[in-house]
């Protein structure tokens, strides 16, 4: 329905995905929200969201309030009449006299098969969980975290070595590929969106830097879930007389007895560190300031063998 009055809500490249999406299918929103221009890079310059530089080259009006609870935000979104105001990882909370704007309501696409982590972080949250699959979600949105009546799901199986910035790229294609392929439907009402059961919730909270620090006291499968949980953000690290030392790349040494955090091993095949269960296999890493290397260069330039990690 190209004659829809849409809006748009998102903020970075996971939301670009269903933007593109949808102008490529003919269907150009209104304008766009999205989050105010945050500083970026080692010079902290103020930086567009991935979302804003391409409504911007499409000629689309943006949107950027601070908060929502601004009275002259929201009358600002209610005078472009919507009829359907469709959100992907905005990064505000949409509060109810947002979410009564749009005649037709709120459609959000979400990167998990709800209920199972609602929330800010899903995609790492599936990692860690070990979760076999993960999928996305068009779901109607209500003033609760993610808990709307779901129009669609479609799964995708997680890779035994896939980082959370290889998922995040194929759900962000199924997002948008989703949303096109359903869109007329929900708006024509033909869709009907079925109730989630609350019952199965689980939640993904927001990530701190804390949460990539490698516990060595954990098995090496959990610590493997971390590093690729946390590549591209915030990169699971430990510490190496107190310089933290990204990892990107690891795999696992299974059947290996050791006191944890013992190195075991520093070489070409890579830096093997004994665990609460097995071993962990650290195959790139990189200091602070410095490009990543293999963990043959790292053991080429730090002496590893023999040490001990806290």
């Amino acid at each position: 329905m190209t004659d829809t009055r849409v809006l748009f809500a998102g903020t970075p490249e996971f939301a670009l995905a269903s933007l593109q999406a949808l102008t490529n299918s003919g269907i150009t929103p209104l304008a766009v929200l999205t989050q105010p221009d945050r500083p970026a890079g080692r010079g902290k310059r103020l930086t567009a969201s991935p979302v804003k530089r391409f409504a911007l080259d499409q000629g689309i009006e943006v949107l950027q309030p601070v908060t929502l609870k601004d009275q002259d935000a929201v009358a600002q979104i209610a005078a472009f009449a919507p009829d359907i105001l469709v959100v992907a990882a905005y990064g505000l909370i949409l509060p109810q006299n947002v979410l009564d704007i749009p005649a037709m309501g709120c459609l959000n696409v979400h990167a998990s098969l709800l209920p199972r982590w609602r929330g800010a972080a899903p995609i790492q949250a599936a990692i860690l969980a070990g979760d076999a699959e993960t999928g996305v979600s068009l779901m109607a949105m209500t003033a609760g975290l993610d808990c709307g009546p779901v129009y669609v799901e479609e799964a995708l199986v997680i890779g035994e070595e896939e980082t959370a910035g290889e998922l995040h790229d194929r759900l962000a294609e199924l997002g948008g590929k989703l949303l096109v392929r359903h869109f007329d439907a929900i708006v024509r009402g033909t869709l009907e969106a079925v109730e989630q059961e609350d019952s199965r919730a689980t939640y993904a909270g927001k990530i701190s830097k804390q949460d990539a620090k490698l516990d060595w006291r954990r098995p090496a499968l959990e610590l493997q879930r971390q590093v690729r949980a946390y590549n591209p953000v915030p990169g699971a690290f430990f510490l190496l007389d107190d310089t933290p030392i990204k990892c990107w790349r690891a795999g696992i040494v299974e059947g290996v007895t050791a006191s944890p955090g013992d190195v075991l091993s520093a070489g070409r095949d890579g830096i093997v560190i004994a665990c609460g269960r097995d071993a962990l296999r650290l195959d790139t890493l990189q200091r602070p300031g410095k490009r990543p290397v293999t963990a043959g260069e790292f053991a080429g330039s730090v002496a590893m063998a023999g040490r001990r990690l806290d």
